[in-house]
């Protein structure tokens, strides 16, 4: 079959095209089931590739929700059936295909950045529908991402152009640029000017100024360097909408100013922490006094409590042991989610009841022949018969 025209290569502003059915089939791979695979001999929608999601839009009336390539022909995935010969009008998605364009645009001026300075390599680029990856192969501070945003952000305000080219094979020699993966074939170059000359095949703006904004949203260590996202234009805009109304819907709950906001967090966090102290000792007490009701000469002894500080169940254990010859077991939780247990012992192996209970309920756990934690999915009642009958 005769290679895909990508149109999206001579114009990425092309957002209305015609082209003529080649082929048409119901979809045979299981991504695609219920739809029909659609290639035409010439297409504006560019493929999933080089780490970018795809376009969608319609075709004639099918609604096209994916494309892919394989060997230079590209397939779109309709919801409907489309007749081969006819030539149909294709119409894309251009929001999405503008965003997408912003963010590959972004990402260019960034990594290019990165290179220029610090020497590393984007390896590894994904542009999906709500976040832009980026991997490389060294290791940034935050005080250095924030310099390359700043900077990043300059080249966009510079509003330089940004421009297409397929350099001859004597004219590659010659070149400079970056690349992800070893190219075969034609090399198409993406060169922002002054910032980044990258091979690229993807669709891109035309001038920087159209990206609008770069905003660095995450910096993390990634396989012995880090991975950073970035939005760009109207997805940066929307997580700045998104991330003020949650700011001003906490500055009223807290009835304090945004300035005000982390310390007043840091506060009532504060306050939480003393309160849950204060609340753990009263709990430890209140159990404490109901379990030194309980006769001197019982060997065993086990209770239920619905919240409890794993921190003081041990307590309680380890208090409880010392005054009893057998097993010593406390159970938090409920029939719905099931309980989470420590067992003790100063004379009994406690890895031993632990086995009767995996046995015959289920339960998850390990430890010491003096202690094991652990939970069990399950009642109280089937807890409690199970536990009568061991011991």
């Amino acid at each position: 079959m005769e290679t895909t025209k990508r149109l999206f290569d001579e114009d990425a502003y092309l957002q209305q095209f015609t082209g003529t059915i080649v082929s048409c089939g119901e979809a045979e791979d299981e991504a695609h089931k219920g739809s029909y695979a659609v290639i035409l001999d010439q297409t504006a929608f560019f493929p999933e590739e080089g780490g970018q999601t795809p376009d969608t839009g319609h075709i004639g009336d099918a609604v096209i929700t994916d494309v892919q390539i394989q060997d230079d022909v590209i397939t779109h995935y309709a919801d409907r059936p489309l007749t081969v010969g006819i030539s149909y009008e294709g119409m894309i998605d251009w929001e999405r295909r503008f965003s997408n364009m912003q963010q590959h645009s972004g990402e260019h001026i960034f990594s290019g950045l990165v290179f220029s300075r610090f020497g590393y390599h984007n390896v590894g680029f994904h542009l999906s529908d709500h976040v832009v990856s980026m991997d490389f192969d060294g290791v940034l501070s935050p005080l250095q991402v924030a310099e390359i945003e700043k900077t990043a952000n300059g080249a966009i305000y510079a509003n330089v152009p940004i421009t297409v080219s397929y350099p001859t094979k004597e004219e590659e020699q010659k070149l400079t640029y970056r690349s992800k993966k070893e190219i075969k074939g034609r090399i198409r170059l993406v060169t922002v000017e002054g910032y980044d000359t990258c091979a690229c095949c993807a669709p891109h703006v035309r001038r920087t100024g159209e990206i609008g904004i770069l905003k660095v949203m995450s910096l993390q260590n990634y396989k012995k360097g880090v991975r950073i996202t970035i939005l760009c234009g109207y997805r940066a805009l929307a997580a700045f909408c998104e991330k003020n109304a949650i700011l001003s819907s906490l500055t009223g709950i807290l009835t304090t100013s945004e300035e005000e906001t982390v310390s007043s967090v840091t506060r009532l966090k504060d306050e939480v922490r003393n309160l849950k102290g204060k609340c753990n000792l009263l709990k430890q007490e209140l159990l404490q006094k109901k379990l030194a009701g309980t006769p001197a000469d019982t060997e065993d002894l086990f209770f239920f409590e619905d919240e409890l500080e794993t921190s003081v169940l041990r307590h309680i254990i380890n208090e409880e042991v010392n005054r009893r010859s057998g097993y010593v077991a406390g159970f938090v939780g409920n029939d719905e989610k099931g309980y989470s247990t420590i067992i003790g012992s100063a004379g009994k192996d406690c890895r031993e009841l632990l086995k009767r209970l995996q046995d015959t309920l289920l339960a998850k756990g390990g430890g010491k022949q003096e202690m094991i934690q652990g939970s069990i999915p399950s009642t109280k009642d089937k807890i409690t018969t199970v536990l009568k009958e061991i011991l």
